[in-house]
């Protein structure tokens, strides 16, 4: 049986100048946990690398996705990925966390990679798709996740993409939380 496909129905903010910025970065402040993903231009050659092209924020009421070559979203992020009081839930965040590191100075906190709290759950299966699948009860396509993310203008269907991938980790957390399986200092 194969499972539906699932995506973010909510609002997505493309941000694009300062003034969407700084209301995206009011919107997340506000925030106990938010979903947190990037995309990267694919490689197609060995020794190939991009830097990541696309940070996405999930917050309890929208999307927001951050395109670092159009807009100094820098001190943004830098701001919200050290702040302690918001948690920053993804799968396999270690990687992410040391692109951008390279791109923006940062000391990440209260990050949660919801992939190790699967496996140590004893789950051998841990990326976002799997994990999907067995809490959330559905899919998630992977048709543009090879497109390429550092064009100037992302179609609908990339921004859809991202988007879900973000949401997804969040709703995941909340999904852990209920269960019980967070540790105590994260979780209120």
């Amino acid at each position: 049986m194969q499972l539906p496909i699932v995506r973010y129905r909510g609002a997505i903010h493309f941000i694009e100048t300062e003034d969407q910025l700084r209301r995206a970065l009011q919107e997340i402040r506000c925030e106990h946990v938010v979903g947190f993903d990037t995309e990267t231009r694919p490689t197609f050659r060995k020794g190939q690398f991009h830097a990541p092209s696309l940070v996405q924020v999930a917050t309890g009421h929208a999307v927001h996705l951050f395109q670092l070559a159009r807009l100094d979203c820098s001190h943004a992020l830098a701001e919200v990925f050290g702040n302690a009081q918001i948690i920053k839930a993804g799968v396999a965040l270690a990687r992410d966390l040391s692109e951008l590191q390279k791109l923006f100075p940062f000391k990440p906190e209260n990050v949660v990679d919801l992939g190790d709290i699967a496996k140590h759950r004893g789950m051998a299966q841990t990326g976002l798709r799997n994990l999907t699948g067995l809490f959330l009860g559905g899919r998630i396509t992977k048709g543009p996740q090879t497109s390429n993310w550092s064009q100037p203008t992302l179609s609908p269907k990339q921004q859809l993409y991202a988007a879900t991938d973000a949401w997804a980790c969040r709703e995941l957390y909340l999904r852990f939380e209920n269960l019980g399986w967070l540790p105590a200092s994260q979780h209120p």
